[in-house]
């Protein structure tokens, strides 16, 4: 409940440099270096084109897609930021080392370490893998992929005086249980790991580093794209606020979090999905 301020009271002038990481159009990340896993298309794309408007210079990574990596650095280029790209294959340990050491060296520090890498089991050949193997390839990359790039991200971090923001990207289903199937059972199994270890991990790194996670629901993706219209209007009703999310949405969501903005923000999840969990 608020305190009414007694009439004629002098009100505390704010802080220097409160509110500084709001910019009129939003939070700001200006002069902040953002590295962010699997940017060649998709969400990994949004996050590197929103941090890059909001101020950010951008090492990204890309595993297979060279055309989408260099198309998303274009991109960045055109909003005037500086940006790298890696080629690195996250269930690789020694690449994601080899990742933070050329990282720091070509920027000098990582202020911000975005896991978005994961493996896609619903579209193209991998749709046709067994469940064992969508399984195996989940917990590689999204999982284990997620926590050891985490490690070499609180590495670099704790080496630096202002410490630094890790996000991962999770399922906001991890939470409501409203799916089902094989596809709900082997993304829960992995993005429900990625959701706790990131809660443990927020609390062995503060308060140097905070550590968030991302919740998407139903996203406008290539699976989005794929799917029968009828499945796909199905779910549409589902959602409360009547639509599925763009991959902008989540981007905007990456940007608060990951700006000064959310600086008492660590160990939570920020699901955007319309509602459809909650």
């Amino acid at each position: 409940m608020s305190k009414r301020q007694p009439e004629g009271a002098v009100q505390a002038a704010p802080q220097e440099g409160a509110g500084a990481a709001h910019g009129a159009a939003g939070p700001t990340l200006a002069g902040k270096v953002v590295l962010i896993t699997g940017a060649s298309s998709g969400i990994g794309r949004a996050i590197a084109l929103a941090c890059a408007e909001a101020g950010a210079d951008l090492a990204l990574t890309y595993r297979a897609n060279r055309r989408g990596a260099d198309d998303t650095a274009e991109r960045v280029r055109g909003h005037g930021r500086r940006v790298e790209l890696y080629s690195v294959d996250v269930a690789d340990e020694p690449a994601l080392e080899t990742l933070a050491t050329r990282a720091r060296d070509a920027f000098g520090r990582v202020d911000v370490w975005v896991n978005n890498a994961g493996a896609d089991i619903l579209t193209g050949e991998a749709s046709r893998l067994t469940w064992v193997e969508k399984l195996d390839r989940l917990l590689a990359v999204d999982l284990r992929g997620t926590v050891v790039a985490s490690w070499k991200a609180v590495a670099l971090m704790r080496a630096q005086p202002a410490g630094g923001v890790i996000l991962n990207v999770s399922w906001d289903h991890v939470l409501g249980g409203g799916a089902k199937g094989g596809y709900a059972e082997v993304f829960c199994a992995a993005k429900g790991g990625v959701y706790s270890f990131s809660r443990a991990l927020a609390r062995s790194v503060a308060p140097h580093i905070r550590v968030n996670v991302l919740g998407p629901g139903w996203i406008e993706t290539a699976y989005g794209e794929s799917l029968d219209p009828t499945v796909k209007e199905r779910i549409t009703r589902s959602i409360p606020l009547g639509r599925w999310g763009s991959a902008q949405d989540v981007a905007y969501a990456a940007v608060y979090l990951a700006s000064d903005a959310a600086s008492y923000v660590t160990g939570q999840m920020l699901m955007i999905n319309g509602g459809g969990v909650v």
